[in-house]
C-alpha cells in the first residue's frame, strides 16, 4: 500500500498499482501546466468523508510506494483517469478497466483523454 502526500501534510493510502497510474496522469497534466482538483474517499478509520486538493505546478507531491517494482501500465486505465482529470469535477480514482492495447513501458506512457 503506497501513500500520496500533498504539501507535506495531507496524506492518503493508495494501492501501489493505482498510485502509479495516478502519478502518470498527474505528472502529464502538470507538465502541460494544467491545474486540477484531485479527490478521494477517506477510510472510516480516519473519520471517513472525502478530501479534495488543488494540484497545480509548484504543488509539493510525494508518491511513496511500498513495493520496489514498477507495475505494468494499463493504457485504458490511464485514459479513464485522464478523462476524469479533464472534467470539471477533477481527478478521482476509477476502477481499473480491462486493457485491450497490451502493456506499455512506464517511462514512455503519456496519458491523454479519450478522443484527444
Amino acid at each position: 500500500m503506497g501513500k500520496f502526500i500533498y504539501e507535506g501534510s495531507v496524506k492518503t493510502e493508495i494501492e501501489d498499482r493505482a498510485l502509479t497510474h495516478l502519478q502518470l496522469v498527474m505528472t502529464a497534466k502538470l507538465r502541460r501546466a494544467e491545474p486540477f482538483p484531485f479527490s478521494w474517499r477517506e477510510d472510516a478509520s480516519v473519520g471517513g468523508g472525502r478530501t479534495t486538493v488543488w494540484v497545480q505546478p509548484g504543488s509539493s507531491l510525494v508518491f511513496k510506494y511500498f513495493g520496489s517494482r514498477q507495475p505494468s501500465i494499463n493504457r485504458a486505465w490511464i485514459e479513464a483517469l485522464a478523462f476524469t482529470a479533464n472534467a470539471p469535477s477533477g481527478l478521482y480514482l476509477v476502477p481499473e478497466p480491462q486493457d485491450t492495447s497490451g502493456p506499455v513501458a512506464p517511462a514512455d506512457d503519456e496519458p491523454t483523454a479519450p478522443g484527444a
